[in-house]
């Protein structure tokens, strides 16, 4: 009856694995029910924190193609399972640790590659996917201002040019329609 249950339990842990767009291992000891049940909240909606047994959630990890993680999983361990943006999680993760030393973050994976707990609070530095977003659109349109600016430029910078040629030809041109006329006075 045991091997069914586990079964199951290691094929909804393989397609979190799947379906996630990185996962982060921690461990818990020491923390209560009530900080675990507050960690969830502040991670919202964009992860899922699940308190899970190491030796099924290695075998589920290895099914989903994610074997990097097979030396993290000692002691008490619980996974964020991160559907969303992983900088927020790990923020959230980061920030919940600060307050709460028992929450160690040992490491994840974010798109099939490893991470170590160093690696995951330098992503928690990053500026969250809309910011960048919002500074590239905004370095875009300097550009494309610049672009318009410049191309605005171009044919009244050619304008000027062409008229100063043309007023240039005139003078030679006048000058040397005169100097005949001068010869011819003489």
């Amino acid at each position: 009856m045991a091997r069914p249950d586990k079964a199951a339990a290691v094929a909804e842990l393989t397609d979190k694995f799947r379906d996630s767009n990185a996962a982060v291992l921690t461990e818990y000891r020491g923390l209560t029910v009530a900080q675990i049940r507050d960690l969830r909240r502040s991670l919202g909606g964009n992860a899922q924190y699940a308190v899970v047994k190491n030796t099924l959630t290695k075998i589920a990890a290895n099914e989903a193609g994610i074997n990097t993680l097979d030396d993290l999983f000692e002691g008490p361990t619980a996974v964020a399972f991160v559907t969303g943006d992983p900088v927020e999680s790990a923020k959230g993760l980061r920030d919940f640790a600060k307050e709460n030393p028992n929450l160690v973050i040992k490491g994840g994976v974010l798109d099939g590659k490893a991470l170590s707990a160093d690696e995951i609070k330098k992503l928690a530095d990053l500026e969250s996917r809309e910011v960048l977003l919002s500074k590239l659109a905004g370095a875009m349109k300097g550009k494309q201002s610049q672009a318009a600016a410049l191309f605005q430029a171009l044919p009244s910078k050619f304008v000027r040019t062409a008229e100063a040629l043309r007023a240039k030809k005139e003078e030679q041109g006048g000058a040397d329609a005169s100097a005949p006329a001068e010869a011819d006075a003489e």
